[in-house]
């Protein structure tokens, strides 16, 4: 029986999404991303090397899987051929598996400089952006004013569009640096060459989903970053730009939310963070700095050590209960192994009442509360089998259900795909 099942990170990215993509592989048919940019990355092994993708979908790497780019995600054209060959080399020609949205908008190089410059000029909040250009290009959407991948079709209509938007932007940029404005005859040309090398890999992605469904396929709907980072619901203004969290489908892909079947949601069994903003339970001692160590935390896309910290009850069983979450994959248990305590956030103490922490996202005065649990000695990596943990690492996974409002269905206990207990399958089998 076929299945739509969305994949969404409950934390600030990185909870580990693309090893369960690699555990669902053999049941998906389809895999969309509907949102994001090259700002998220995800590191995979494909036959024992490492290779990190931005935008295209880690299900890319299994050749039964179709994959697509959704109108929802703003694509540097650069990146994505970059990624392209990428692919290539590793698991090789990828352009019968690839759909680009015609709908899709695209950064420009001017996007790019506004970040940067924008960023580097911050002297009140910085964001800790990326400076890859997502923020402007979403603005320029929002905007009306996004050049498309259908625009690269049509001369005419590429060169006013452009013409337009260098109006603006080369504006903005003479107030930082006049000599980084943007040449219209130089972009036109770069948009019109690329036009002609992104033409094989451009269609329509409501249709062929559509059609999937008819054909009773299995499709998984990717997001990029996670929960805590979607510009209307998470951590304000430390965002990202799009609607990381599962209300991201609809206008992403063109498909109805309600179509969606199963939603797991990826946490790991503590928290991390890259990039500014409020974290409540970080840990800057010895112990944050143990588990920074030992999960080997390090941003994909950025290089940035993670901030880490314990595991968050409260924002986490928000994002369950905003996602309509049916189960949680919990990852990096085993990074745990060997702590005397665990401790786990259930309350915070702020001069605002917690209705209004969760409406607002207003984290900057709380103080968490926590509960404590017993540690385990003995080692979770690579059990398979839930009735073979440790009794205390049980108890931690049961708090966590408990606490959050969702079963934990898989508990990945080490970097292989077969490092894992499966209590639930997902896709029903």
């Amino acid at each position: 029986m076929s299945k739509l099942i969305s994949l969404l990170g409950l934390q600030w990215g990185d909870e580990g999404k693309g090893k369960v993509v690699d555990l669902l592989s053999k049941d998906i048919h389809a895999a969309v991303r509907y949102q994001g940019g090259h700002n998220a990355g995800h590191t995979l092994i494909v036959d024992g090397k490492k290779i990190v993708f931005h935008l295209l979908p880690s299900s890319i790497c299994h050749k039964n899987i179709k994959c697509f780019l959704g109108r929802g995600v703003v694509i540097s054209l650069d990146a994505l051929f970059s990624e392209i060959n990428d692919a290539y080399k590793f698991i090789g020609d990828i352009e019968a598996r690839l759909i680009v949205s015609k709908a899709a908008c695209l950064i420009q190089p001017y996007h790019i400089k506004i970040d940067q410059l924008r960023e580097r000029s911050r002297s009140g909040t910085k964001i800790g952006t990326t400076g890859r250009g997502i923020g402007p290009a979403y603005e320029d959407r929002v905007g009306r004013r996004s050049i498309r991948v259908v625009d690269l079709y049509n001369p005419k209509t590429l060169k006013v569009k452009l013409e337009e938007a260098l109006e603006i932007y080369n504006f903005l940029i003479k107030r930082y640096d006049k000599n980084q404005q943007e040449d219209i005859n130089e972009l036109l040309d770069k948009n019109l060459e690329q036009a002609e090398k992104l033409k094989p890999f451009v269609g329509n992605v409501i249709s062929e989903v559509k059609n999937l469904q008819k054909k009773n396929k299995s499709i998984l709907f990717e997001g990029a970053q996670g929960a805590l980072l979607d510009y209307s619901l998470g951590t304000y203004p430390f965002v990202t730009s799009s609607n990381s969290s599962l209300g991201g489908i609809a206008p992403g892909v063109g498909l109805s939310a309600t179509k969606i079947d199963y939603s797991l949601g990826i946490s790991k069994a503590y928290a991390t963070r890259v990039g500014e903003g409020p974290f409540p339970t970080e840990l800057k001692d010895e112990i944050g700095t143990y588990i920074a160590e030992k999960g080997f935390e390090v941003g994909a896309t950025t290089g940035r050590p993670r901030r880490c910290g314990w595991l968050d009850a409260v924002l986490l069983s928000q994002s369950v209960y905003l996602n309509g979450i049916n189960g949680i994959c919990l990852t990096k248990i085993d990074v745990l192994d060997g702590l005397e305590k665990v401790k786990i956030c259930v309350d915070y103490t702020s001069p605002l009442s917690k209705e209004d922490i969760l409406e607002t996202m207003s984290l900057d005065d709380v103080k968490p509360e926590y509960i404590e649990l017993e540690g385990w000695d003995q080692l979770t990596e690579g059990i398979t089998n839930f009735n073979d943990l440790n009794k205390k690492a049980a108890v931690f996974i049961q708090t966590v259900e408990e606490l959050c409002g969702a079963p934990v269905v898989i508990i990945s206990t080490g970097p292989r795909r077969e490092d894992a207990i499966i209590r639930e399958y997902p896709l029903g089998k």
